[in-house]
């Protein structure tokens, strides 16, 4: 009985591994390799886990104003950023790796850069 239930738990161990290691597969979801670059007006800031959201009104590559989602790293991770760091209205410069589906205007960032007071950030994470 002890063994089955040791076997049952390591199995459960890699499974649980197996799909956090997925959560984090980047490159399914954005182009790793390329670099864009976004200016706009900050509409939302979601410090959260696992991953904090940047939402922005800015122009895409026609120069239509589109609402973007920039993901973030999770909150534990953002080292000298905390909930009021940014505010809605804020004019930030971000880089990061655009989506693979275009319409969908989303961003893995990069850096992000605040104009007013040259507040910035810039790193990588998992």
């Amino acid at each position: 009985m002890n063994r089955k239930l040791l076997i049952g738990l390591l199995g459960g161990v890699l499974i649980s591994s197996a799909s956090a290691y997925a959560h984090h597969s980047f490159a399914a979801t954005y182009i790793t390799d390329k670099e864009i670059k976004i200016e706009g007006d900050m509409v939302q800031f979601m410090f959260r886990n696992p991953h904090s959201f940047v939402h922005l009104m800015a122009p895409d590559d026609k120069g239509e104003m589109q609402r973007w989602a920039i993901e973030w790293a999770a909150a534990g991770q953002l080292s000298g950023v905390s909930r009021d760091t940014l505010k809605q209205g804020d004019h930030v410069v971000i880089t990061g790796n655009p989506g693979r589906t275009v319409e969908d205007h989303r961003v893995r960032m990069r850096s992000i850069f605040r104009p007013k007071d040259g507040w910035k950030w810039s790193g990588d994470f998992q």
